[in-house]
Order: structure tokens, then sequence, then C-alpha cells
């Protein structure tokens, strides 16, 4: 080495050395500054990491060794919000971890349901909703009732992913009521989650009064970062209104946005709508790439839902006009797995999911489309493996079908048994049944009192109840009522809502001709129901049969 550079070298070496040793100087000086200095300088360099490190270290190692447990926690969480994505559950780890070491109900609650808010930004939603019902444990206990509402919107999320849109829109209505006088962005973030369960429920027009309320309400509230959610909302909403054109210019206006703020919730929603719109206007090959990118962040990250399946019908039915096997069978292969990670979330869910595509029928069909594949140089052999195919099939569907008419003509003749001696049987809910100890037995009573007239008016039949508005109806306390339904009634609130609008429709059936003649909507709406396949759901689990063969016994039963 020459001289030179070896000067060079020493040089850069005590100038690094020295850069160290005044880092360290300088943080250990910040170690005497207060917390909210500190915190100011955390938002103050918030858009830059390396600036913003030594503050947050800092913040942690005074609070650590100061074991101030309020202060560790809110160091972990500083350093939560600036973690990259993959640490965020760690750090959130920590947070649960020293919340327990403070004893206050509140922190605790909040540490669990910032935990469950880091695993729902994952879109891992069964780990989020089991950390929401932690934090809910002790949230109930404080009066802390930004963190009760806080908590309220996060289940409402859980509930719009569900489909329960009517019990969302309830909590949310709640939220938007209480933010808007208390806190600013939770009062947008719920009020754009609203406009989305409307729009699952097919009120377009509410919907863009929700937006353009929303996208006012940023600018007046100087929160403009929040603007793109309301935009690709609405550009969403446009497609159910068939205005494709706009549609597609909103979302993608939004879509660098969320890119940057690594929503790829909402990137990969709006790549799906974005293909639709291509896909209504008949321009295929345009659709796909948006399609494909869909597809890319379910592979990458893992992202479903229930409305994004259906691309992988569109190109399992495009690519099979396009004669083109391979990519046929990859995307029946993406709607397998789709639907797996679908039914795993969604256990009772699972008919939601099943529709022009039932497992059954898709891996049969994988399996002809292998064969073919295997063998598409012998025409013989083609022929040989689809004529076999379709006689298996023939013979699957016919063996199902005697299979599930029998099964359901059992629970036909069970249910039918049970109706006919249901007067003289009448369940004594209350007496039959210990007293519950933590309510006064004054308050029970009243309250089973007027569960027997609420049951008896069939005011079950409305269709925005849930436990919420019963519990004002009956001047009762939420978990008071909830406890007594499922004590007496053996049900939780939403099972007990259910059947009663099923035994309902069960009688309506046996007694009035014209029911029997009504459609799955129509027979929904006259029960209640929110949606017609959340009833055809709960009418199948409840009777074991679908609605259509329970008609046609009853049709073959009564003469008149």
């Amino acid at each position: 080495m020459k001289p030179n550079s070896l000067l060079l070298s020493l040089l850069f070496i005590s100038q690094f050395v020295l850069s160290q040793k005044n880092s360290l100087t300088f943080a250990d000086s910040l170690k005497t500054k207060s917390y909210k200095y500190l915190d100011e300088k955390i938002e103050e360099f918030e858009t830059d990491s390396s600036k913003a490190r030594v503050y947050l270290y800092v913040y942690l190692q005074k609070a650590k060794q100061e074991k101030n447990w309020n202060e560790i926690v809110n160091g972990y969480q500083n350093l939560m919000h600036a973690a990259p994505e993959k640490y965020r559950s760690r750090y959130a780890d920590s947070i649960v971890l020293a919340a327990k070491k403070t004893g206050d109900n509140a922190i605790i609650g909040s540490s669990y349901l910032t935990k469950g808010i880091v695993y729902y930004s994952l879109k891992r939603h069964k780990q989020a909703l089991d950390n929401y019902i932690i934090a809910n444990n002790y949230i109930s206990r404080t009066d802390n009732e930004y963190l009760t509402y806080k908590l309220k919107y996060h289940i409402a999320l859980v509930k719009y992913y569900l489909g329960y849109y009517d019990e969302a829109i309830s909590l949310l209505t709640q939220c938007v009521s209480h933010f808007k006088k208390n806190a600013s962005q939770p009062y947008l973030n719920s009020l754009h989650s609203l406009g989305l369960c409307y729009n699952r429920q097919g009120n377009y027009g509410h919907v863009t009064e929700i937006n353009t309320l929303g996208l006012q309400e940023c600018k007046n509230l100087g929160i403009q970062k929040l603007e793109v959610y309301f935009i690709h909302s609405e550009g969403i909403n446009e497609y159910y209104k068939k205005d494709y054109a706009s549609s597609i210019k909103k979302i993608q206006s939004s879509i660098e946005d969320l890119k940057h703020k690594k929503d790829f919730g909402n990137e990969s929603v709006g790549y799906f709508y974005i293909g639709k719109d291509y896909w209504a206007f008949g321009k295929f090959e345009m659709a796909i790439p948006y399609f494909k990118k869909v597809d890319y962040l379910f592979n990458t990250k893992g992202y479903i839902r229930p409305d994004l399946r259906e691309m992988y019908e569109l190109l399992i039915n495009y690519y099979k006009t396009k004669d083109n096997p391979k990519l046929q069978l990859y995307y029946i292969d993406q709607l397998l797995k789709a639907d797996r990670v679908l039914n795993e979330t969604f256990k009772y869910l699972v008919g939601k999911i099943n529709k022009e595509y039932q497992t059954q029928e898709l891996l049969l069909e994988k399996e002809k489309i292998q064969l073919l594949l295997n063998k598409k140089n012998s025409n013989y052999s083609v022929l040989i493996v689809f004529t076999s195919f379709l006689f298996l099939s023939f013979l699957f569907l016919t063996f199902r079908y005697y299979r599930n008419r029998k099964l359901y003509k059992k629970n036909y003749d069970e249910l039918m048994q049970k109706s006919n001696i249901a007067e003289e049987n009448k369940p004594r809910h209350r007496s039959e049944k210990p007293a519950i100890l933590d309510i006064n037995p004054d308050t029970v009573a009243l309250i089973l009192k007027q569960l027997e007239k609420f049951e008896k008016e069939k005011k079950f039949l409305e269709k925005d109840m849930n436990l919420s508005k019963l519990s004002t109806a009956f001047n009762s306390n939420p978990r008071y009522l909830s406890n007594i339904i499922r004590h007496y009634r053996d049900k939780v609130f939403t099972e007990y809502i259910n059947d009663l609008r099923i035994d309902f429709v069960i009688e309506l059936l046996q007694i009035d001709k014209k029911a029997r003649l009504f459609t799955n909507k129509a027979l929904a709406d006259e029960a209640g129901f929110s949606s017609t396949q959340l009833f055809v759901n709960v009418f199948k689990a409840k009777t074991g049969m679908p609605t259509a063969f329970f008609i046609e016994h009853i049709k073959k039963e009564k003469l008149f």
C-alpha cells in the first residue's frame, strides 16, 4: 500500500471511531431529556429512520434504566411503528410483556389490542381476533372510552371481513358518532369502513355520500393522508354503479399511495376491481395483468378474501376458451389453495365459498386436465380418459345426489317430528337451570319475561336486530343480556336470533301455501336476514337440508 493510501485509511478509521464515540456521547446526553422531548423528536424524524433511530433507542433505554414500565410500553410501541413489517409482531409481544408488568388493565388491554391490530395488518385474521378478545377482557374492566370504541372499531373490521355487515354497521355507526367529537383520524377511519360495509350491502348511493363527506372532512381536519382511502372506496363503488371508466381512473390514482403505505390488502383489492372494470368492457387482455397482480400478492403475502376468489374462476374459464390447459391447471390449483385458506379462516362460512367450482369438482377437473396433458400425443388415450372421466363423474354425482337426498329426508322426518310435539314440550328455560350468581335474580326474571315477549311478538324479524339494540330496548346491560341468553337459551346471541328466524320460516312454510312459492331472497327478507346467502347457510346448518328440499316435501305432504 502506498504511503498516501495508508494515511488516508488511518484517517478514515480514526474519523469512524470518533464519530461512533460522538454518537454514544450524544445518546448519553439525550437520556437527561424528558420523554416528551424524545417523543417530539421521534415524530419530527418520522420519515428519516436514520435520524429517528437514536431517539427511539434512547427512549427505550432510558425507560428500562428507570424501570418505568409505562414508558417501556411506549418505547416498544415507537419501535414497532418504525420497524419493518416482518418485525412488528415481535415488538408487539414485547409490548404485551411490558404492559403486564404495569398491572394496569387499560395498558394491558391496549397492548393486546395493538398486537391484534398488527396481526390484522398482516391479514392474519384468526390471531387478530384472538387478541381482540383478550383485549376486551381487560378493557371492559376500565372506563376508558377511547379504548372501548377503538376495540369496537377493530371488531367491526373483523365482522366486515366475515360478511356480518349489519353487525359491523351497528358498531361503526357508534364509532363514527363517538370519534367525531374526540379523535379525528379514528373518526375518518370509521367513516371509511362504514362506506365499505354499505357497498357490500348494495347501498351504492349512500356509499358515495359517505365518501364525499370523508374527502371533505379530510380537508377540514387537515388529514390529507387519508383521502386516498375514500378515493379508492369510491372507485370500487363506481364499478358497482357500472361507471367503469371512472372506477379505473379513481382506483389507479390511489394505487401508488397504497403501495407507499405498504397497504397490500387495499392494493390487491384495487387491482381486482380494475381487472373487473376491464373485464366488464370485454377487454380481457387488459384485465389479466391486474388479476395476476392479485395472484402475486396472494402468493407473496397470503392475502385473499371471498370476493377476490372470483378472479380465479374468471381466469379458469378464460384459459379454457383459449385452449391453454397449463394456465387453466395453474389457476385451478390457485383457486383450491385460496379455498383452503378461506375455509380455514371461515369455518362457519364455507357455504359462501363453494360457488361455481366446488372443491370436489375442481379436483376431478384437475385430474382430467393432468391426464390430458400427460397423454396429449395419443388421441385414443385422451378419448378413453375423457370417457372414463365422464362416466366416473356421472357415478359420483349420482351417488352424491341420492346420498344427500337420503340424508335430507332423514333430517326432514326428524325436524317434522320435533315440530309436531314442540307445543307439548316447550322448554322451561329458567326452571331447569341454576341461577346466574353474578346477576340479580329480579333482573334475570325481568329479562326472561322481556325475551318471552320479544319472541312472542316476533321482534327478531327486524333486519337490524343486534345485541346492542335489544339491550337498549330492554333497558339492560348488553353483557347481562348476552349471559342470560347463553345461560337460559344455551346459545350465543347471533345463534339465538338466527334460530328464532329459521323456526319462523319453518312454521311459515308449513301454514302458508303462498310462502312456498317464495324465492330464498324473499324468505330471507321475510325472516330479517341481512343477506340471502346467510339465510341459506343458516337454514341448512339448522335443518340439515336446503330450503328447496324442505319446501318440496312440505308440498307433498300438504294437499291444499
